[in-house]
């Protein structure tokens, strides 16, 4: 069996895709919460169907630091960018293939497998939407707001360019068993554990920063920084910069090409 790759959807997701293409009787799947929905509608969109991209992916360590090095793991930085970003695409394909303006509500999650070592699924999913006037045209935009934040966003005169992501990987040197016992009963500062903490989340942010101007984007909102060790022991810490690209439609000669109905909400 050969791989697969990025732009090719599964006979199993084209045939789902398929019947949620718009008939009579059809009805169309989300993970929108009731309100979600009710706000989406409002600001002029119809929602097409729950679509996702997955991703199996051997996630290695490439280097193996020593237990007193602070720095950068960047083969696994690489591989954790790289997983999410292939499960986006197919995502991004699925919605597609719906004629879909874009995907609102867009969550990635992230499963290490117990049958193999370093096997891990990425998972993205949201649900792809259309604006009931006017035509989706070009690659559609990502959004992880919620359907209450999308609909003020539109109101605001913005609309979402993509989901935008920085990863770093880092190994957060140990202390030594001489501070460890000299340090007990003290409170202090762990000056080594500060500084790689801080560098992690700063390369993160820069990272997910690139992706935004990299669009055109105006500025990047909804943003978010999580901290895990997933299956690496507790020294190996990703740092994840997670947020919503966006930019003013008065602003970019581009910003028509989404054809957002902003006229057509509600004040």
């Amino acid at each position: 069996m050969t791989e697969q790759p990025a732009t090719e959807l599964a006979d199993r997701a084209l045939e789902r895709l398929r019947s949620l293409q718009p008939r009579p009787g059809a009805a169309f799947s989300s993970d929108l919460s009731v309100s979600e929905m009710v706000l989406v509608d409002e600001a002029g969109f119809d929602p097409l169907g729950l679509v996702a991209g997955s991703c199996v992916f051997h996630v290695g360590y490439y280097q193996w630091p020593m237990a007193g090095d602070s720095l950068e793991l960047w083969g696994l930085s690489r591989a954790m960018s790289a997983a999410r970003t292939l499960a986006m695409q197919r995502m991004e394909h699925e919605a597609q293939q719906l004629g879909a303006a874009g995907v609102v509500g867009v969550r990635i999650e992230i499963d290490f497998e117990h049958w193999g070592e370093g096997l891990a699924e990425f998972v993205a999913l949201g649900t792809a939407v259309r604006p009931r006037t006017g035509a989706a045209r070009g690659r559609p935009f990502t959004s992880d707001l919620s359907g209450q934040d999308f609909y003020v966003l539109l109101q605001a005169g913005y609309h979402p360019l993509g989901l935008v992501m920085g990863v770093c990987v880092w190994h957060v040197p140990r202390q030594s068993l001489g501070r460890w016992l000299t340090g007990q009963g003290q409170n202090y500062e762990l000056g080594n554990f500060t500084e790689s903490f801080y560098r992690a989340r700063e390369l993160a942010m820069a990272r997910m920063q690139e992706e935004a101007e990299q669009l055109g984007a105006e500025g990047i909102v909804g943003v978010r920084i999580q901290e895990a060790s997933h299956a690496w022991g507790s020294h190996t810490i990703e740092f994840l910069a997670l947020g919503t690209a966006i930019r003013s439609v008065s602003g970019s000669p581009s910003a028509p090409e989404l054809v957002l109905p902003l006229d057509d909400a509600p004040s």
